[in-house]
């Protein structure tokens, strides 16, 4: 039901625009072109407006195949073009690319050619960092050995084993 009157709304739009394309036609070669007094001209006037009207159907005839001729020609010429392009597509397959590894100094070379004299050390510039004990950093609780044993005994004991197991991975 939508469909079809989707398409009945668009046939009306259609023939409006169809109309109105016509309507400016008309405008326009009313304004283009003026009508013909032909009545009370004698012979040799009318012989007269004949063969000027021929010479403008000429001009306006030579016009049209010049830019006809233009358009074949072009439209020859694209699909030359549009044929050696797919030639040129079927004539060479691209090489699976490797990788290569290129120390720094042999890509300034590559880049720069003679000019690079100075070989780069990357590493020199690096900043030198002290590696810290983590032992040290955790204080170690020594304590009396009996006194966790006897907390860490019985169902008690074992649910602060597994909330302390817990705890860590949550954070």
């Amino acid at each position: 039901m939508l469909k079809s009157l989707m398409l009945a709304k668009a046939k009306e739009c259609w023939e409006q625009e169809h109309e109105e394309r016509e309507a400016e036609k008309a405008r326009y070669l009313a304004e283009r072109i003026p009508t013909l007094q032909t009545r009370g001209l004698s012979l040799s006037a009318l012989q007269d407006l004949c063969r000027e009207l021929h010479a403008k159907v000429e001009v306006v005839d030579e016009e049209r195949y010049d830019i006809e001729a233009k358009c074949n020609h072009n439209t020859r010429e694209i699909k030359d073009l549009k044929l050696k392009v797919l030639d040129l597509r079927g004539k060479f397959k691209r090489p699976p690319l490797r990788r290569v590894r290129v120390s720094a100094d042999a890509m300034l070379r590559a880049l720069l050619g003679s000019k690079h004299k100075v070989s780069m050390d990357l590493r020199a510039n690096l900043k030198s960092v002290k590696k810290e004990d983590t032992e040290k950093e955790r204080p170690v609780e020594v304590g009396d050995w009996r006194k966790n044993v006897e907390a860490m005994s019985g169902m008690e004991g074992r649910k602060k084993m597994f909330d302390a197991a817990k705890s860590p991975t949550s954070q």
